[in-house]
């Protein structure tokens, strides 16, 4: 299956799943204003998806998802959370069964890692030992290490006080996370590595998640579905990324998604995906006779080798082995790929390579494969014939609907 068929049959599954959360001509008017921040929305989400909002400024995404767990009150309209009415519910209670996860992060900085995870659960009662047990356990889930209890927020990188913040909104596992541009305020590296990590999490937790952001690239990226908002948070489109770039609704989602549709597609790839390159390889305990050889019969100019336990340690040419020994010898290699990375993050990261390549590994760090831009390069032409596909099957539709063009 490829990744676009995956991409297809994720949907499917998606879309036989239970609602979770349905917003019934939900509308905002906010005190002293003519117009509507929000005006009669309705949709359904469905458990376990992401559904990303994006849209212009200003169109009413996030005062959308505030609705949601009801930090905006709406003007009218109803909220749905598992086949529950909760538009006249307690907002307490409804956002103690909903986590949220904004782009200050809003850590409480005189309070331990530990303590602000530990917010909600001491909210609800929850004894010592189980709470002291949850928070070791979401340590360990979003990659932060246990002896961090008992630092405070501000000895924390940037990325690791967002994954802090993840774990907060977890802690009593809601059904429900909100996510207002969690990864807006961080550098581009870090924000497409919090990116990865969390498409990890989510693999494991399953979670119902709206999640808001202004970045199309990344909405496509993250989303099962995506909402494409105009202004008064009216929906030009409500679809899965692929048939959002291959079938826009109209010029104003075309608009917005912009051009390059079929660059924009690889962000729906994933290296995880690809097959691996033909590229040689050996360990840094070889003998160099050994590895010249190897790369002679490869034709290739580079030489991968592997260190400790099978880490990529550099990429050498039969000059730097000639020169020096496997351990000291040739380039160390800086681009290093997980499985998560998308063919978009991935080509882009292999411009600025040495070798015109890149190193996949796994969560351990473990070498897997390498990729190259012959390998992108047909994975391009993979997804621009399966547009091509759809948009015949399409226009098939369009004619059968209507026998008499």
């Amino acid at each position: 299956m490829n990744d676009v068929q995956a991409h297809d049959s994720q949907a499917r599954e998606n879309a036989e799943a239970e609602v979770m959360i349905s917003l019934r001509e939900l509308a905002k008017r906010f005190p002293g204003s003519r117009e509507m921040a929000v005006e009669s929305l309705s949709m359904d989400i469905r458990a376990g998806e992401v559904v990303v909002f994006v849209g212009p400024s200003g169109c009413g995404k996030t005062t959308t998802m505030k609705m949601i767990n009801r930090l905006i009150e709406p003007s009218s309209g109803r909220i749905i959370l598992e086949g529950e009415d909760v538009s006249d519910a307690n907002p307490d209670q409804l956002r103690r069964r909903i986590g949220y996860v904004i782009q200050q992060i809003g850590l409480f900085p005189h309070m331990t890692i530990a303590d602000n995870i530990a917010v909600v659960p001491r909210m609800l009662g929850w004894d010592k030992k189980r709470t002291n047990e949850r928070i070791d356990e979401l340590l360990e889930t979003v990659g932060i290490p246990l002896e961090y209890r008992n630092r405070h927020p501000k000895a924390l990188s940037g990325g690791q006080r967002q994954r802090v913040g993840v774990a907060r909104a977890m802690a009593a596992d809601p059904p429900v996370l909100l996510m207002d541009e969690p990864f807006g305020a961080i550098d581009p590296i870090t924000r497409t590595r919090l990116q990865n990590e969390f498409l990890r999490l989510q693999e494991q937790i399953q979670k119902t998640i709206v999640f808001v952001t202004h970045d199309i690239d990344e909405a496509i990226k993250m989303g099962d579905r995506i909402a494409i908002l105009r202004e008064r948070s009216q929906i030009a489109q409500f679809d899965t990324p692929q048939k959002i770039l291959t079938g826009p609704a109209n010029d104003f989602v075309r608009d917005f998604v912009g051009s390059g549709a079929t660059l924009k597609r690889l962000s729906l790839s994933f290296v995880a995906d690809m097959p691996a390159a033909d590229w040689p390889s050996g360990t840094v305990a070889d003998p160099p006779e050994q590895l010249r050889q190897t790369l002679a019969q490869s034709r290739r100019d580079w030489l991968l080798l592997l260190g400790d336990e099978g880490r990529p340690h550099s990429w050498a040419s039969a000059e730097c082995l000639d020169r020096e020994s496997p351990e000291t010898a040739g380039r160390k290699v800086r681009c290093i790929l997980d499985a998560r990375t998308t063919l978009y993050e991935a080509l882009d990261a292999m411009i600025t390579s040495t070798v015109g390549s890149a190193t996949v590994v796994d969560d351990n760090g473990y070498f897997e494969k390498v990729i190259d831009f012959e390998t992108v390069r047909e994975a391009i032409a993979t997804l621009h014939a399966e547009a091509r596909r759809l948009d015949r099957q399409g226009r098939d539709a369009s004619d059968s609907g209507n026998p008499g063009r």
